[in-house]
């Protein structure tokens, strides 16, 4: 039994893993700007922003791993090796498997270089 129908493995789901990296990418440093922009007028610390950057992060993690795993998937589970250049439809689709693959786990490590500033920020300077 499949939990995500093959009908999810097209071409959207190559981009899937870099959009979601360029959207937590966009939510967390405008937040921590607008944050340090307006720090005076907001009623509440640095944590929570930090806290709120660490949960979108999750779930960008999440859904990473979620386009990886169908890649790993609609490549077959790494059964066939590449080069995927064939001109057959399956070869195509392999190869899209593979690529995504690659896309996926490219976006996870640049989620978390995006999310590791962090670690060193304390809070906004003046």
């Amino acid at each position: 039994m499949r939990i995500i129908p093959n009908e999810m493995e097209s071409l959207w789901t190559l981009f899937t893993a870099p959009v979601v990296w360029a959207l937590h990418f966009l939510i967390c440093y405008v937040s921590v700007a607008v944050y340090c922009a307006k720090s005076s007028q907001i009623s509440f610390g640095f944590d929570v922003v930090r806290l709120g950057v660490v949960l979108v992060t999750i779930m960008a993690l999440a859904l990473i791993a979620m386009s990886g795993l169908l890649a790993w998937r609609q490549w077959g589970f790494g059964t066939h090796d590449p080069p995927h250049d064939d001109p057959t439809r399956h070869d195509r689709e392999l190869f899209q498997g593979f690529a995504t693959l690659l896309l996926s786990g490219l976006s996870f490590v640049a989620v978390i270089y995006v999310a590791m500033p962090l670690l060193f920020i304390a809070e906004c300077s003046p």
